[in-house]
């Protein structure tokens, strides 16, 4: 889905070809809302989970969504380094977003865990695909930025995974 369409292209010394950077600046854009999102998910779960694991959960979820801030910082200047215009509002992320929303009537820290995790690994599953699309077409520098945000998505999928464990 291409969310960039009437957005000009900047002048670069870039040697990518326009058609790359295009298709990538397009990918990069679509992982900003999806990590915007997801953003949003944790500040969600962070404001909001209630019970015994409080404190715990509270802080995890906080530190989540800080790790995300640089990752959506990384990726808005990639698109921007292309020559491109990072469509970076919170009304563009929630346009663009292709993560289920976020539940609103959860009720205690597992539930908040189990929607998180979901959520993490749906972004982890897009991130992988961004790293094939990137490597097809020839940029190592966004497949190299798009392989360190899913490595970073699945280890905190595994954070999350693990409060869930029995």
């Amino acid at each position: 889905m291409a969310i960039v369409n009437d957005v000009r292209l900047h002048p670069t010394r870039n040697d990518l070809s326009q058609s790359v950077r295009e298709s990538m600046i397009d990918t990069l854009n679509q992982t900003l809302a999806d990590l915007s999102d997801l953003h949003g998910h944790a500040k969600q779960a962070h404001w909001n989970v209630r019970g015994m694991e409080f404190i715990a959960l509270h802080e995890l979820f906080d530190t989540l969504a800080e790790e995300l801030d640089g990752h959506i910082d990384a990726v808005a200047e990639r698109v921007t380094a292309l020559g491109g215009t990072a469509l970076g509002t919170v009304r563009m992320a929630a346009r663009h977003s292709r993560l289920p929303e976020f539940p609103l009537n959860l009720s205690g820290g597992k539930a908040y865990t189990e929607a998180l995790a979901d959520r993490y690994g749906a972004a982890a599953n897009l991130v992988r695909k961004a790293i094939d699309t990137a490597d097809a077409a020839g940029d190592m520098n966004t497949a190299d930025l798009f392989t360190e945000i899913g490595r970073d998505l699945d280890k905190r999928l595994w954070f999350l995974e693990a409060h869930l464990s029995e």
